[in-house]
């Protein structure tokens, strides 16, 4: 079952077209990882398929009950504190006090923060776990499907390595749908059960590559060889590298 649809989507930017005639599906249980060079509207994509921006063209369809977005920044309440912030996300459901509590602890947890850090202000964090903080609130939520818009730039090695456990165990193995921009393809290829390729100037996916067995279970070793093919051999990711400077992201 397709739980996201865009159909000839189309968008633009002070009369310039910056996506055009994009089609895209998302099935259920689906991780999709979207690629593509730096300024070609893959975080404006994003953000139309999420329904945050209104596509010029074309029709976007949601066939989930609720969704969550995690941004490149943490867009965190200042006057909140870590915990408060955490617990926005769960403004919609029936919980009691007690009930809310256990689950911000225990999605905070998850993302490798400390139960002091739940009592502090966003200013008091470093940026590292403002953008878990972030994450955290997403998934606390526990929504059908998840858009992670770069979500891991601002994170070390290590961290941004435990994210990724957390995207593949919240989403690729659990039965929940994604969409998951990022720049790096071994990110994409870690953690997706297909990567698309969205066209330098946003004019179209190129076309669509489904990854060698499942998020979870692909060693180091299995990535790397993965995306050294890709780049080398396959013509799709030519592109993927390459740097536009233009203002859409």
């Amino acid at each position: 079952m397709t739980m996201l649809k865009l159909d000839r989507v189309g968008h633009a930017f002070l009369g310039r077209t910056v996506l055009d005639g994009i089609d895209l599906e998302i099935a259920a249980g689906e991780l999709v990882a979207l690629v593509g060079p730096s300024g070609s509207g893959k975080s404006t994509l994003a953000h139309i398929a999420a329904g945050l921006v209104d596509p010029r063209l074309g029709r976007v369809t949601r066939a989930y009950r609720e969704h969550a977005v995690i941004f490149q920044e943490p867009r965190l309440m200042p006057w909140a504190t870590a915990a408060d912030n955490i617990a926005l996300g769960l403004s919609r459901h029936r919980l009691s006090c007690a009930e809310r509590r256990k689950r911000v602890e225990a999605v905070a947890a998850r993302v490798a923060l400390e139960p002091a850090d739940l009592s502090k202000y966003p200013a008091q964090l470093s940026g590292g776990m403002r953008q878990r903080t972030a994450i955290a609130r997403a998934l606390a939520a526990e929504p059908d499907f998840l858009f992670f818009d770069e979500p891991f730039t601002a994170l070390d090695v290590a961290l941004k390595r435990r994210m990724q456990d957390i995207v593949i165990d919240t989403v690729a193995a659990s039965g929940r749908c994604g969409l998951f921009i990022t720049h790096d393809l071994a990110e994409a290829v870690r953690i997706a059960h297909r990567i698309l390729v969205l066209d330098r100037h946003g004019h179209g996916i190129l076309g669509s590559r489904t990854v060698p067995l499942v998020p979870g279970v692909r060693n180091d070793a299995m990535i790397f060889e993965t995306v050294q093919a890709m780049l080398g051999n396959d013509p799709l990711f030519a592109h993927v590298n390459d740097c536009d400077e233009r203002s859409v992201a």
